[in-house]
């Protein structure tokens, strides 16, 4: 499986971004699709995930109310939609599939998915 992001960019605080993953695999249908950030200095956390047919999202905290994750099953692609984002968000965002949770799972531990995709960069300025 190959997970391939994009839509990373600077924006100024306040400000939206759009981050697509793409998968490479015919049964994207049956993932669990998570997105990951990473700060410089800071470890790796979730940020939000998605159940195969889109019903069950998690989200951060931190992220609650201002980001929203979804899929597109017929593109392999899932979204991450940040909007009003804050210095604080600056971070490698990284889209993560899990090949073994069952349907309305959405985990938001990182042991659980199995691929990983190489990361965006996402910089907000203030």
């Amino acid at each position: 499986v190959q997970l391939q992001a994009s839509g990373g960019g600077l924006v100024q605080a306040g400000g939206s971004l759009r981050l697509s993953c793409e998968a490479s695999i015919p049964t994207f249908s049956r993932l669990v699709m998570g997105w990951f950030r990473q700060a410089p200095g800071k470890e790796r956390e979730f940020v939000t995930s998605i159940s195969w047919g889109g019903t069950v999202r998690n989200y951060a905290d931190s992220v609650r109310g201002r980001f929203t994750t979804s899929r597109d099953n017929a593109k392999n692609t899932v979204y991450l939609q940040m909007n009003s984002l804050k210095p604080e968000d600056t971070a490698v965002y990284y889209c993560a599939a899990d090949a073994n949770s069952v349907a309305g799972a959405s985990p938001t531990r990182a042991d659980y998915y199995d691929y990983w995709g190489q990361g965006t960069l996402v910089t907000v300025s203030s």
